[in-house]
């Protein structure tokens, strides 16, 4: 009688017991749902790569460098903000003194070339000029880059040299960079770079992720 009685309660204990493991199991596939675009995009751009070399035509960053949590920036009302409050967009960045010359000017039109290319996802993409003082921007250059499409912020130099880095016999001012929706540095173009290669990356970037 005691081995009868006891049967239903063992079952009941074993039946909790299941339903716990199911749900854990249940928390985790969804866990991996929700982030397969982000390790999808990853795995695309860094570890499988097309016979006969690199998939990107930017420099990857390796290992990640996210933005400083300490990078403060001066916003286009001045105020200062941190340039994390930037995060959830695929950011293209440049940096240069506020008098943009020749090719600041040339970099800046290559990444509105880029961005509008993306068509529909276009809305996913920000471009950022650091600039290095807070002199005046030209009415010219204010009107062709407007916001919030374009963000014009004032940056200390040495804050951002010591988050971008830059090629060999190289500066700052010669890059254009690209950081992901969660913050993290990924490529660095080159010097007088190819706008078509550039908007193929951003193109398969876009494509491969739906983060941002």
């Amino acid at each position: 009688m005691q081995t009868q009685r006891s049967a239903p309660a063992a079952r009941q204990h074993t039946a909790k017991k299941g339903s716990w493991t199911s749900g854990r199991w249940m928390l985790v596939l969804l866990a991996l749902v929700c982030a397969a675009p982000v390790i999808a995009s990853y795995l695309m751009y860094y570890v499988f790569k097309p016979a006969g070399g690199t998939s990107s035509y930017g420099a990857l960053i390796d290992p990640q460098r996210p933005i400083p949590a300490q990078l403060t920036v001066t916003d286009e009302k001045g105020q200062s903000v941190s340039l994390k409050s930037l995060e959830g967009k695929w950011l293209m960045i440049i940096v240069n003194g506020s008098d943009c010359d020749e090719q600041c000017a040339t970099r800046f039109y290559f990444m509105r070339q880029v961005r509008v290319l993306q068509s529909g996802e276009r809305d996913r993409v920000v471009n950022v000029w650091l600039r290095t003082d807070d002199k005046p921007v030209s009415d010219v250059i204010k009107t062709a880059y407007p916001q919030p499409d374009t963000r014009m912020l004032v940056a200390n130099e040495k804050d951002i040299a010591a988050w971008l880095p830059v090629d060999d016999g190289t500066k700052l001012t010669d890059h254009i960079f690209l950081v992901d929706p969660n913050g993290n540095l990924m490529e660095r173009f080159p010097k007088n770079p190819d706008p078509k290669k550039i908007n193929t990356d951003v193109a398969k970037l876009l494509k491969w992720s739906r983060i941002g």
